[in-house]
């Protein structure tokens, strides 16, 4: 696992230690819940969710391609 430094004001950093405690979680787990929620995913989810559906599906790679492009612009326009 990586490690990451930020620079977070006083008060910023104060609300994201309470807000933590108040969901009985680390920072580290929050932020990684915050990132997720963002859309900001790993690539082994990527290739996980590609497996998945790949076998789960019926079409011809190219199809399933433009499926899956067709799916991350609509994920991206919501953002």
């Amino acid at each position: 696992m990586s490690r990451l430094t930020i620079t977070l004001s006083e008060a910023r950093y104060k609300a994201l230690k309470e807000a933590a405690v108040q969901r009985d979680k680390t920072i580290g787990q929050l932020i990684d819940e915050s990132l997720e929620f963002y859309g900001i995913k790993s690539r082994a989810d990527a290739r996980e969710l590609v497996r998945r559906a790949r076998a789960h599906s019926k079409l011809p790679d190219d199809q399933a391609v433009a499926v899956a492009q067709e799916h991350v612009r609509a994920v991206r326009r919501k953002s």
